[in-house]
C-alpha cells in the first residue's frame, strides 16, 4: 500500500512531478545510483529515527552520514534508528522505499543541507523500484521539511 499512498500524495500535491518506476531495485543508495545513472550523493535517502520519544524523518544526500554530535546539538539528543517494523508502522513505507510522501502518520521531516549541493535529487516514491526527481528546495517545500545540518559528508 505504501507505493500507492506515495503516488496518490504526489499526484495531489505535485502533479507536475514524474514518477520514475524502474524494473530494477532502487532500495539502497548504491542500487538507486546505478539504476538511475547518477552519483550516489544525488540519491535523497530518507532515514527514520528517534531522539528521545520523538520520531523524525530525515532526507539527506545518499553519501552523507548522520552525525551524532550535530544531531544532539540540533535536536537535543542522540538519534536512534527505527527498526523496520516501527518504520513501516509510522511511515506506511517499508525499508527500501521509505520516503517523505504519503505518510501513514504525520511526522516532523528534516531536510539536511547536504542536499543543496545538487540541482536535483532522487528520493524514493514508496517502493523498492520507484523514485522521483526534484530540486532540493522543492522537495523540502512539498513535505514541509525544516532545513538542518546534522550530517557529515564522506572525506
Amino acid at each position: 500500500m505504501s507505493h500507492e499512498s506515495a503516488v496518490a500524495w504526489l499526484a495531489e500535491h505535485a502533479p507536475e512531478v514524474r514518477l520514475i518506476d524502474q524494473a530494477q531495485s532502487t532500495a539502497t543508495v548504491v542500487e538507486a545510483a546505478a539504476t538511475l545513472g547518477v552519483e550516489p550523493g544525488r540519491i535523497a535517502k530518507t532515514l527514520a529515527f528517534r531522539v528521545g520519544e520523538a520520531p523524525y524523518l530525515l532526507v539527506a544526500r545518499g553519501d552523507a552520514r548522520l552525525d551524532n554530535a550535530r544531531c544532539k546539538a540540533e535536536l537535543g539528543g542522540r538519534p536512534r534508528m527505527l527498526g523496520p517494523d516501527e518504520t513501516l508502522a509510522l511511515t506506511g513505507h517499508a525499508v527500501g522505499g521509505v520516503c517523505p510522501f504519503g505518510l501513514a502518520t504525520p511526522l516532523p521531516i528534516l531536510a539536511d543541507r547536504s542536499l543543496l549541493a545538487f540541482p536535483t535529487v532522487f528520493p524514493a516514491a514508496g517502493s523498492r523500484t520507484s523514485s522521483v526527481e526534484l530540486e532540493p528546495a522543492r522537495l523540502a517545500e512539498l513535505v514541509g521539511a525544516r532545513w538542518v545540518e546534522i550530517c557529515k559528508l564522506p572525506e
